[in-house]
């Protein structure tokens, strides 16, 4: 195995909230079904206002939902995941990929230590039963950004299984009671990504990106436990928290490197659960709800006017607010899943089973994980409030003060100078940042020239990011129209 490499991230500490309002989320833990129907043309929904799942018209019967969860995180480590590839955000396209990445005859997947360690604590952090022996299968389709055609993954015997996230809503007139829920997580699986498929609509073409190819995931599959948008919202983000405090992964959703898919099935309480829709690759926890709840009252709606629901895939459009058809799933894709044949069982240990005289970097001890986890944000919380008789609300702006509690008796001056927040003012590193993102980006600086009107705020975008937002945009777009001559 590849040695480890660690890299460990802010430990966030804040609280994850969701509202109830006159009982309109109301959690049921009955898994989601999946009925075939017959295919036929759906009601448009995109311009009627948005009811959740519960409030019924005089006259009505109730609708219940049932929602689960499936969580793509990206595993914060230097390499990929079978590969000894950089991870580096916005490279240049093509600029981190190896021969194993792309796929070439002869090259075999040696796996990186550092995600199999992520995989076990967040699987001890969510309560997970972690398993000793796992197994590397192979998911076949075929895609334009996935070269070897098929991704290596967990779909037998995965690394963690039967655990729990537990996370708070607010209810009562003025929130201020939280009420704890559980929802149950089947299994976290490694997995490797595929690459980036991008779309040029003015030239009707599509580039692929390989960078990403081989990154690291873990798959985190929630249970149908959840009944609305703003209670997955609300898990998610308390996973983020939690993904955040062990450093396992950043979990940025801008980035990239948490996305989610979403289950959603209406019915009438008491009886059968309805046919479900799968809501793909949502990258923002506001959108998650959105498209959950949009799509929980287009189901609804169109029961109520004598239509069916297909069972298929749907993405959300954000700009819309609605969820639009992708692919119909009646009938269910062959993976031909295979075992992996170039990646053995992995084998983990503990106290009791390790053997004598084993060589540390050879081998995984899972107690030895355990005894390293961090505060949890949950126990965080816990602490201000008990300890210090805070109110929940006030936790949120205690915490915007962390780095004053670390740095004792220095100023939040001092503070932002040796951590570099304040912003950029150096015109020439600016310019010459501009400078090195132009090169690096040659495609976009020719769409700018050609006049494609997103392509210069993309550009701004690319710079703000290699700042870390510290640039003034109006500044950088004055240096990058003086360079491209605008």
């Amino acid at each position: 195995m590849a040695a480890p490499m660690l890299r460990w991230g802010c430990r966030g500490r804040r609280w994850a909230f969701a509202r109830v309002d006159g009982g309109s989320c109301h959690r049921r833990g009955a898994p989601t079904g999946s009925t075939s129907n017959q295919i036929r043309g759906e009601s448009s929904v995109a311009q009627q206002p948005l009811h959740t799942a519960q409030k019924t018209r005089k006259g009505e019967h109730k609708w219940a939902a049932v929602v689960g969860l499936e969580i793509h995180a990206q595993i914060s480590s230097n390499s990929k995941l079978f590969s000894g590839s950089q991870v580096r955000f916005s490279a240049p396209p093509n600029s981190l990929v190896s021969f194993f990445d792309a796929s070439l005859p002869g090259t075999l997947p040696v796996l990186n230590r550092r995600c199999v360690e992520a995989a076990v604590m967040t699987g001890l952090a969510l309560n997970c039963h972690i398993n000793k022996k796992s197994l590397f299968d192979r998911k076949h389709y075929f895609y334009a950004d996935l070269p070897a055609g098929y991704q290596i993954t967990q779909q037998r015997l995965p690394i963690a299984v039967n655990g729990s996230l537990i996370y708070g809503v607010c209810a009562g007139k003025k929130q201020s009671q939280v009420i704890p829920k559980t929802v149950r997580i089947k299994q976290i699986q490694l997995e490797q990504d595929s690459g980036k498929s991008l779309h040029d609509n003015l030239r009707s073409q599509t580039l692929i990106d390989l960078n990403r190819a081989g990154v690291g995931l873990l798959e985190v599959v929630l249970e149908p436990d959840m009944s609305c948008g703003e209670e997955a919202a609300t898990a998610v983000r308390e996973l983020q928290l939690i993904l955040q405090a062990l450093g396992t992964s950043q979990a940025n959703m801008a980035e990239g490197q948490l996305r989610v898919d979403a289950n959603i099935s209406v019915h009438h309480p008491g009886e059968p659960l309805g046919v479900r829709t799968e809501v793909k690759n949502l990258n923002s926890i506001r959108f998650l709800a959105k498209a959950i709840d949009y799509e929980i009252q287009r189901q609804i709606n169109e029961l109520e006017n004598g239509g069916e629901i297909l069972n298929e895939t749907r993405s959300f459009h954000h700009k819309l607010g609605c969820t639009m058809s992708m692919r119909d799933k009646e009938g269910k894709q062959d993976y031909r899943f295979m075992p992996e044949p170039n990646l053995p069982p992995l084998v983990l240990y503990d106290a009791t089973s390790l053997p004598a005289g084993a060589d540390p970097q050879q081998v995984i001890n899972i107690d030895q994980i355990r005894e390293t986890l961090p505060e949890l944000p949950s126990v965080t919380r816990e602490k201000l409030v008990q300890q210090y008789g805070m109110l929940l609300e006030h936790s949120f702006t205690l915490l915007v003060f962390e780095e004053l509690w670390k740095r004792e008796g220095k100023t939040p001056g001092q503070i932002v100078s040796e951590k570099q927040l304040e912003l950029m003012q150096d015109q020439g590193a600016l310019e010459q940042l501009c400078h090195s993102v132009m090169e690096a980006h040659p495609q976009v600086v020719m769409d700018v020239k050609n006049r494609n009107p997103r392509a210069i705020n993309k550009l701004i975008g690319l710079v703000r990011k290699a700042t870390q937002s510290r640039a003034d945009p109006v500044m950088i777009k004055e240096i990058l129209e003086k360079k491209l001559s605008l």
